[in-house]
């Protein structure tokens, strides 16, 4: 049974979707706690996420780029903003879709099922599951996986990204400029130091397979991999 998180804060609006999509078999959680959304999401991992953009504290915006960190599943934005400018952000902050406000509830199922069906049934592109391999090292991009040996690593969709790129140039170097441009696609408003934030992440991850001094730094260039674990290994 597929899920449906719904991050509404009207609670008639969001009593009204949750009752009429379980009708057509799908499981259905709301969210309560609009201070906490990825929580909800962590504990719920939905197949689909319908998102009102004025939401407390943090605006649908901003929730839809935390989920994009996280995740790829289909985001539907659900707003009573009608403005050009409005569709335009919630797509460009990774939202696939928009259904305004007041709808008709057969639409918003109809394109529930349409979202689902290309993210994971008959139109989804069938391609095998990528993995990055080297040196035993194991790099699952789809299921945001690292793994080595008998260890396990989780990653955010950023440092997936930092370390196939790490992985796919090695023993050549990763430039700052080209891992900006990766993982955030207007560079202009990303501050220099947020690469270096995610690289001290990926540095622990790797840590947390028991490898050490993996990322080097490669002054005024970028970062390139540093294989220690095969040298360790011969010693």
């Amino acid at each position: 049974m597929q899920t449906i998180m719904i991050v509404e804060d009207d609670p008639k609006i969001a009593e009204l979707l949750q009752s009429y999509i379980k009708k057509y078999g799908y499981n259905v959680t709301t969210v309560a706690d609009f201070d906490h959304v990825m929580d909800d999401f962590h504990k719920n991992r939905p197949d689909l996420v319908l998102l009102d953009i004025n939401l407390p504290s943090y605006d649908g915006y901003y929730w839809c780029r935390q989920i994009r960190t996280q995740s790829i599943c289909p985001v539907l934005f659900i707003s009573a903003r009608t403005g050009e400018m409005d569709q335009v952000m919630a797509l460009e902050n990774g939202g696939d879709d928009f259904i305004t406000k007041p709808f008709h509830s057969e639409i918003v199922l109809a394109k529930i099922r349409s979202h689902l069906r290309r993210a994971y049934g008959e139109y989804a592109v069938k391609v095998g599951e990528r993995v990055l391999e080297r040196d035993g090292l194991k790099l699952y991009p789809e299921r945001l996986e690292f793994l080595f040996g008998t260890k396990a690593a989780s990653l955010t969709k950023k440092e997936a990204d930092i370390i196939e790129s790490l992985m796919e140039r090695y023993p050549r170097v990763s430039g700052r400029e080209d891992l900006l441009e990766k993982l955030w696609d207007d560079q202009a408003y990303v501050d220099e130091n947020t690469l270096n934030v995610n690289i001290t992440r990926v540095r622990k991850k790797f840590l947390e397979l028991g490898i050490e001094d993996a990322v080097e730094t490669v002054r005024g260039a970028g970062y390139r991999l540093n294989v220690t674990w095969t040298k360790a290994g011969d010693q």
